[in-house]
């Protein structure tokens, strides 16, 4: 790297690194700033599912799934009532098939289209995963490639606290501190805040997603709002600061994720009562306040020996059942016996279900997404509700330029991922599947198209 600085910082060692590789592989030398050292396990792309929607994906193609990108907008904007940022979402619906492909020819990354159950919200199969579907093995996978790219530098640790800006606004460099408390300030062409978003900075939770701020926090130590203090004072604008991504299936004891592939394969999730409160298949995100109200804040996903075999391609799912927190019984009595639950309205929650299922009555709270009713064995797993990541930050246009509160771009400073506003509307229940790992990467990547093409060299 020259003495006049990078091309691109990036400010985030998540989806940042694809924006990075991608800038890279259009002639950019990069430098990615990133505070933790323990990245490649911290950051919430490595905690997730690793789910990357693809709207008209040639897997879709050779499955003879039929979609698009206006399938996708339609299906985002019925999640979110009509509250999502339109622009945003086509932006990202049209990239989503474009990206997933790129990940997988230029970064390698072995993808493939998920067809054994469809998550919530989405109206045909279109998020595709590695094997073994956890964020662990892409992390890894980028991590190993940005290592070796000879146009790639990295700062570890070392934290991006602002950008340095010219008097016109334009961004002409960004202030890092190491760990000693020391500064430096480096000049660059462009910034990329890949920060996420601020689900670790309790006060600003409980300011701004205060039905989720006593629930457990399942994410990033490093999501502290850097973002939005850092575009505050650029000017930028900011919204949907009360959108979220919860989960109503973290298992108790465990730490990690149980998944909602339980639910849509025919699981359902009760209270400390034994009764089910809700059609489960809406949505894993907006059943963590959902849960978090509850008697005692928790609940029992049951499922059954079919559904245990059908979720073990999850990583996070064999680490529960490694962890012993799973318990097994052969009939309702010994569920909740095993449970703790009450044993009457336990059967009779779980006979009423399976009827609904078999569709022999309707089900009362209107679910009528049943792969099957529970049969044989039952499993149970103890769930608690989690704020996994905001929603809500800088506000970007197409480009994934961050946009001051006139709509204009700020010239040189780009945002993706939490730390930008995302296409989830407002709350929590509007997140569908993927819509974290896609802003994440489709604003990086989009980012670095745009600095490429607006590039003035460093050197």
């Amino acid at each position: 790297m020259s003495d006049g600085g990078p091309d691109l910082i990036v400010a985030g060692a998540g989806g940042g690194l694809a924006g990075a590789l991608r800038a890279a592989e259009l002639g950019l030398h990069v430098l990615v700033v990133e505070s933790s050292e323990h990245y490649r396990r911290g950051n919430n792309t490595s905690m997730s599912t690793a789910m990357f929607p693809g709207a008209g994906s040639r897997w879709q193609g050779a499955e003879g799934v039929d979609d698009s990108p206006e399938r996708f907008v339609d299906d985002i904007m019925a999640k979110t009532g009509g509250q999502a940022d339109e622009r945003l979402a086509r932006t990202l619906a049209r990239v989503s098939a474009p990206l997933v492909e790129w990940m997988a020819d230029s970064l390698e990354l072995p993808l493939s289209l998920v067809t054994d159950f469809n998550y919530p919200g989405h109206s045909v199969p279109r998020c595709h995963s590695v094997p073994g579907r956890h964020g662990s093995s892409v992390i890894d996978h980028l991590a190993r490639l940005v290592r070796d790219h000879p146009d790639i530098d990295m700062l570890v640790p070392a934290r991006l606290v602002d950008v340095a800006t010219e008097e016109s606004g334009a961004v002409r460099g960004a202030v890092v501190r190491y760990p000693d408390g020391t500064e430096e300030e480096i000049p660059a062409g462009a910034v990329l805040l890949a920060t996420n978003g601020f689900g670790a900075d309790g006060e600003l939770v409980a300011e701004h997603l205060p039905e989720i701020a006593d629930a457990l926090y399942q994410g990033s130590d490093q999501s502290l709002g850097d973002a939005l203090r850092i575009g505050d004072r650029a000017g930028a604008a900011t919204g949907y600061l009360d959108a979220y991504q919860g989960h109503g299936a973290v298992a108790a004891g465990a730490g990690t994720l149980l998944g909602w592939a339980t639910i849509i394969h025919g699981g359902i999730l009760v209270d400390t009562t034994g009764r089910r409160f809700g059609d489960e298949t809406r949505g894993y995100s907006e059943y963590a306040a959902e849960l978090a109200a509850r008697p005692r804040g928790t609940g029992w996903i049951v499922l059954d020996e079919k559904i245990y075999e059908q979720c073990l391609p999850f990583k996070d799912f064999r680490d529960v059942v490694e962890s012993g927190v799973m318990v097994w019984a052969d009939d309702a009595a010994g569920l909740a016996e095993a449970t703790g639950l009450p044993a009457e309205a336990l059967a009779e929650e779980l006979e009423t279900s399976a009827a609904a299922a078999r569709g022999e009555r309707p089900d009362a709270f209107g679910r009528a997404r049943w792969e099957r009713p529970l049969t044989g064995r039952y499993a149970a797993v103890r769930v608690l509700p989690a704020l996994f990541h905001t929603q809500g930050g800088l506000l970007v246009d197409e480009h994934a330029a961050v946009v001051d509160r006139r709509d204009r771009p700020i010239p040189g400073l780009y945002a993706a991922g939490g730390a930008a506003a995302g296409i989830s509307g407002h709350g929590a229940a509007g997140y569908l599947p993927g819509n974290g790992l896609l802003p994440a990467f489709g604003l990086a990547y989009l980012a670095a198209n745009d600095v490429a093409r607006r590039h003035t060299p460093q050197r």
